[in-house]
């Protein structure tokens, strides 16, 4: 079998990036089925599927996230040779940013491409999807310039700036074929002895969920499974019909098929924030990029969702 290309690893990376294969070609300047073909043939030469496709995007699969990681390092490498090639002054070094599963997911990918769309050149950006311990960890030792993740109220960073962006809600989503549908509210006892999908163990959803309960003297029934991907949780729970513990932003437009639930006196709420090192660490390029995600923020909250 032959190497992969670096076409179709640029092919890969940006649809992961973004989302969106639409969105993904859009910003290579090519047509969608030259970029369908690109990652079919790289997923031929894997030998593994590489992405989840939905009516709703792509996100990638284990195997997916694993190649992401060393094709993102590489990709890297060959700007600098191609700048070198090119010209003697290399580029812009890509702009490190390490993001949360769900605001990779849900929220990154529309200023993204606004940044790509508006800045005065072309500087790439050079994502990481990690969980919310590690975004903080990651620009605290310097090997991004901005992160994107939850708070997290029981550990702190010292000499990180973090900026609110957006408030959320970890809610139950219930398919609309599952008795729970049918109920205003799920009562305590009843939702902590249901085992249901999750997140991982160290996700932020997790734990702020996990956290609130400890604090009523509750925990959780052990899940019936566990997901890295938001993605792959809510299909999931759409095709096992069983209840989901979710964050809002994975529910909109997904009224058709899951409702909202929520436990009876308890919210499960957290606050998405921006982390970077403070205004005199950064470069311009990083202040541009952090600039847009906040305004981006502020012009675009995500839903308020009712039971």
């Amino acid at each position: 079998m032959r190497p992969p290309e670096i076409a179709e690893l640029r092919a890969f990376c940006a649809a992961v990036d973004l989302g969106s294969l639409g969105r993904a070609a859009r910003l290579l300047r090519v047509s969608q089925p030259a970029l369908s073909k690109r990652l079919r043939t790289l997923e031929a030469v894997a030998d593994a599927q590489l992405l989840e496709r939905s009516p709703r995007g792509v996100s990638p699969t284990a195997a997916g996230r694993e190649l992401y990681v060393a094709a993102r390092k590489l990709l890297a490498e060959v700007e600098v040779v191609e700048a070198l090639m090119g010209n003697p002054t290399p580029r812009e070094a890509p702009v490190r940013l390490a993001v949360s599963p769900t605001l990779a997911e849900f929220a990154l990918p529309g200023p993204l491409v606004e940044f790509g769309r508006h800045y005065e050149r072309h500087v790439p950006v050079e994502l990481m999807v990690v969980n919310s311990l590690l975004v903080r960890e990651l620009v605290r030792d310097g090997r991004v310039e901005l992160g994107l993740g939850a708070v997290d109220p029981y550990s702190t960073e010292p000499g990180l700036s973090e900026t609110p962006l957006y408030d959320d809600e970890i809610v139950i989503a219930v398919p609309k074929a599952h008795p729970w549908s049918k109920l205003k509210e799920i009562k305590r006892a009843e939702f902590v002895s249901t085992q249901m999908i999750m997140r991982d163990p160290n996700a932020s959803s997790r734990r702020v969920v996990t956290r609130a309960l400890e604090e009523a003297g509750l925990a959780l029934a052990p899940p019936l499974a566990e997901f890295g991907s938001t993605s792959a949780a809510r299909a999931t729970a759409l095709s096992e019909c069983t209840p989901a513990l979710l964050s809002q932003f994975a529910l909109a437009g997904q009224e058709q098929d899951l409702v909202v639930r929520r436990v009876q006196g308890l919210r499960f709420t957290r606050r998405f924030v921006l982390v970077h090192g403070g205004d005199g660490n950064l470069r311009p390029v990083a202040r541009a990029l952090a600039d847009q995600l906040l305004h981006t923020a502020s012009t675009s909250l995500p839903p308020v969702l009712t039971a």
